[in-house]
């Protein structure tokens, strides 16, 4: 089997998987992947799962939140000391969920967050991939508690609702 077929067969075993479970939303166009698809889990909420260019053996999954506007205003008003408190607790809170994340928070005010989980071909399963779309969307939703126990709950727009019925 040639690196071509290696390829195309993930990407139609993971967007099969996906479909089955009814969490598969689209496939995007991206010059930077072998494949990236879109998908809604739970409903509301967007994950992209993905097969980077240059690593044809992998998928990853993750998803990006940005903090509120108002939540924004909240933080830029806290003094430094907090802030940088408030960044070290967001760290270690998803540091315990396994999972790798990445924090934009020029002076310590929490802008946005990446949370993302690699699978390499040979543990790719039905079972671990939708497992790893679950806990990477539990991350996600970690953290936005963590903004809203700490500044309120604020006014959310539609886009992202924060039922869990995992």
């Amino acid at each position: 089997m040639g690196n071509g077929e290696l390829m195309s067969k993930i990407e139609d075993k993971v967007q099969k998987w996906l479909a089955d479970e009814g969490y598969f939303r689209q496939k995007v166009p991206d010059e930077n992947a072998n494949f990236h698809f879109m998908i809604n889990y739970p409903e509301g909420h967007v994950i992209d799962v993905i097969q980077p260019k240059g690593k044809k053996d992998m998928v990853v999954i993750g998803c990006a939140t940005n903090v509120s506007p108002e939540h924004l205003s909240v933080i830029q008003q806290m003094n430094n000391a907090d802030r940088e408190k408030f960044i070290w607790d967001f760290r270690f809170s998803l540091n315990n969920f396994l999972v790798d994340f990445q924090l934009q928070h020029p002076d310590n005010v929490l802008q946005s967050y990446v949370v993302s989980d690699e699978i390499y071909e040979d543990g790719l399963s039905k079972d671990r991939l939708i497992s790893t779309v679950k806990k990477v969307f539990r991350a996600k939703l970690h953290g936005l508690w963590k903004i809203q126990e700490q500044f309120g709950s604020g006014e959310r727009s539609g886009e992202e609702s924060n039922s869990m019925y995992v």
